[in-house]
């Protein structure tokens, strides 16, 4: 999805109001006619700012976790933070960490802390 600046808006919204159509203010400012008719409704024509997503799962304490407990199972772990074992799975997957296997010590680096970090050659 593109963000339009304000003054783009606004400048779209003033040939509309001039009297041009919706039509032909898409055309020009190369925007769909919905999305003119949501800025013509909208309180305010500032864009929208995103945000980062609040994990529940604190990565350092995990990493630290992982390096105290480093032959826990999946679901204890996921008991110890108060997740399910999905999201504890996902937590683990999107820190790179993974569970020692005879394939993987091939084609990754053993930490000290005894915990696989897959290297991004794999």
């Amino acid at each position: 999805m593109m963000t339009y600046s304000s003054d783009m808006r606004l400048a779209a919204l003033a040939f509309i109001k001039k009297g041009g159509t919706q039509k032909e203010a898409a055309r020009v400012f190369g925007v769909s006619r919905d999305i003119l008719l949501r800025w013509s409704k909208a309180y305010t024509l500032e864009p929208k700012t995103g945000y980062t997503r609040r994990r529940k799962i604190d990565a350092d304490a995990l990493r630290k976790h992982v390096k105290d407990h480093p032959q826990m199972y999946l679901r204890e772990r996921a008991a110890v933070f108060g997740v399910a074992v999905n999201s504890m799975h996902y937590a683990l997957k999107r820190l790179k960490i993974v569970k020692k296997t005879s394939d993987d010590i091939e084609s990754a680096v053993l930490c000290k802390d005894n915990a696989i970090y897959k290297n991004s050659e794999s």
